[in-house]
């Protein structure tokens, strides 16, 4: 099943658990959305629980936040990364401090879809990582899903959160296909609150070094272990799924072992998530590494034009340039 499919199952498998839980975007209804995401969802619940919003995503997430405080769970979705920052004001204002202001007796269980990255030939403000962004406001959840099967069980998870999360999902990765199984139980925790969702995952085992990212830089990362195994090296890649939180006992747990640690990720490499990783690696394994951490990322620039793009984004000889500077050492 493609990612895109993975999604639309499940956002409809929680809206059949719970009426309470609607649809906001633009064109999310009877066009199913720019990437067809929410195909079929309209015809299936009704105009009043996928409801097509105006061009405005700060009264789309200004609505939702009303909605959840009256006990609904909106999933709102944001056509294109680069139009999210309208709304910023109210997800990090608002959404992301309500609960704590409030000691924990307003909450609001909205999620937000934005689908994300580069690697499309898009136009401008049509590729962007704001991750970095979100995951340095408390308050907030920030995921990215890297396969069908994590995107149908961590949407359906976000959903259940008694707390706002911001839900990525790696565009360039929407026609990537693999296995999910759609009867599959989901953990959804006690309330909603579920480690799970913020769990990383070592999706190749290895030895010699290893290679942490999420949502669209884990293939990458994938296919970079497959290069250096026909040089002799057996790297091991975790996708890290949550970048707020962060499960850094995983990695660590990793670095200790392999001694080497590169990180990937499309946004920023300046201030970006990957520099978190490696401050807190360098903190818990200073005495197991035999290599400075070192990341690959998008650069200090505005994304470039999509005839650029190629050149900013952290492909596959960034990679292993990467890996031979770590292994060097």
């Amino acid at each position: 099943m493609p990612l895109a499919k993975a999604v639309n199952a499940g956002l409809r498998a929680a809206m059949h658990r719970d009426p309470k839980v609607l649809l906001m975007g633009e064109d999310i209804g009877a066009l199913g959305g720019v990437f067809r995401v929410t195909d079929g969802l309209q015809s299936e619940f009704g105009r009043d629980r996928v409801v097509d919003t105006p061009l405005a995503e700060s009264g789309i997430i200004g609505t939702a936040i009303g909605l959840a405080m009256a006990g609904y769970r909106p999933v709102c979705e944001i056509q294109f990364d680069g139009f999210v920052f309208p709304g910023f004001d109210q997800i990090t204002t608002q959404l992301a401090k309500l609960a704590y202001r409030s000691q924990g007796r307003v909450r609001v269980p909205v999620v937000v879809r934005i689908p994300y990255g580069g690697g499309i030939g898009a136009i401008e403000h049509h590729s962007e990582s704001p991750e970095s962004l979100f995951a340095h406001t408390p308050g907030l959840r920030v995921v990215s899903p890297a396969t069908s099967a994590d995107a149908f069980t961590m949407i359906q998870q976000a959903i259940a959160s008694p707390d706002p999360v911001l839900f990525l999902e790696p565009k360039a990765r929407y026609w990537d296909r693999s296995e999910v199984d759609l009867e599959a139980p989901v953990d959804l925790g006690e309330s909603g609150v579920t480690t799970g969702l913020h769990s990383a995952r070592v999706v190749r085992p290895g030895r010699d070094a290893t290679l942490v990212g999420y949502g669209p830089t884990v293939k990458t990362l994938l296919a970079a272990a497959d290069a250096a195994a026909q040089e002799g090296h057996e790297l091991e890649v975790i996708d890290l799924r949550s970048v707020s939180p962060l499960d850094v006992p995983t990695v660590v747990a990793s670095v200790r072992r392999t001694g080497r640690l590169v990180v990937a990720h499309e946004a920023p490499t300046f201030l970006g998530p990957a520099a978190e990783v490696a401050a807190r690696v360098t903190e818990e394994c200073f005495y197991h590494l035999q290599a400075p951490v070192l990341r690959v990322g998008g650069f200090h620039t505005p994304y470039p034009a999509s005839a650029h793009e190629e050149e900013y984004l952290p492909g596959l000889d960034r990679v292993l340039d990467a890996v031979d500077r770590a292994l060097a050492y």
